[in-house]
This record gives structure tokens, C-alpha cells and sequence, in this order.
């Protein structure tokens, strides 16, 4: 299966630690984890927050007043995926230590999470969703060398 193409835009916001997250973010390891979540060429910005900023957001878009993993706003599927993936750092960063992951492979698979939002999959719908999403991932990030995250 051939990659599809990718235009991305990595973003840092402010954020604590930022040397950290930078190292387990390089370029070019987003762009691979991402090309191989994707069934049709995207463009897709990852932008990189701090607690205050992925609160705000998730309160103005989801109404839920607490900072999130990630963010997926998805605005075109077909014939090209055009998204925004917001990740908060601290959240993220204490979710990878809580499951005893390394900070990398937890953002490979919430990119991947992420991705896979922007392209209309869904694990709030109902639990085969959740298990057909759930499989998806654990596939993607197989073939991407990283563990089941569910384990």
C-alpha cells in the first residue's frame, strides 16, 4: 500500500518542558505516523498545547471544562482530509508515565487516534466502534513498531 501524501504543519505552543516533547516530536516521525493512519492524501496541522489552552478548547468546542489528550477537528474527509489535531502535553505527559509508556510511543498513538477522527471513525458511537476503532490502531501502530497502547 502506498503512503498517501501529506502536507503537515507542526505547531509548539507555550508550553512547559517544551525541549522534551520536541525530542519525542520530531518532523519526521509525525509525518510517518500520520501517513500511515490515512486512506486519502491530507493536510493537517498538529498543534502542540499547554493545560490552559487544551482546556479552553475543549470547553468552547465540546463543552467538557478539562483538558484532553487530543483534539481532532475534522473538516473535509474526501477527496482530500483537511484536520486539526490539537495534543496537550501535560496531559499527555502524565498519561505515558500513569501506563508506564514512553512519551513517543503515547503520541504515536494519539496522533494516530487522531487521524483516524479526521477521517470519520468514531469510539463514542457504540462498542463496535470503539473495537473496530481500537483494532485499527493497534494495526497502524503495529506496522509503525509501536506496542498495543490497550495493554
Amino acid at each position: 500500500m502506498a503512503l498517501k501524501q501529506l502536507s503537515l504543519s507542526l505547531q509548539f505552543g507555550d508550553i512547559k518542558d517544551a525541549r522534551r516533547h520536541r525530542a519525542a516530536l520530531p518532523r519526521h516521525s509525525v509525518a510517518r505516523w500520520i501517513r500511515h493512519a490515512l486512506d486519502s492524501d491530507a493536510e493537517i496541522t498538529v498543534r502542540i498545547v499547554d493545560a490552559e489552552e487544551g482546556q479552553a478548547l475543549n470547553r468552547g468546542y465540546r463543552q467538557k471544562d478539562y483538558a484532553t489528550n487530543v483534539l481532532t477537528f475534522d473538516y473535509t474527509q474526501a477527496p482530500l482530509v483537511t484536520a486539526d489535531l490539537v495534543l496537550c502535553a501535560p496531559v499527555i505527559a502524565k498519561e505515558a508515565r500513569d501506563n508506564k509508556k514512553t512519551l513517543q510511543a503515547h503520541y504515536a498513538h494519539l496522533l494516530v487516534h487522531g487521524v483516524l477522527h479526521a477521517q470519520g471513525w468514531d469510539h463514542e458511537t457504540g462498542d463496535a466502534d470503539a473495537q473496530a476503532m481500537e483494532a485499527r490502531e493497534i494495526e497502524i501502530l503495529a506496522g509503525l513498531g509501536v506496542k498495543n497502547p490497550y495493554r
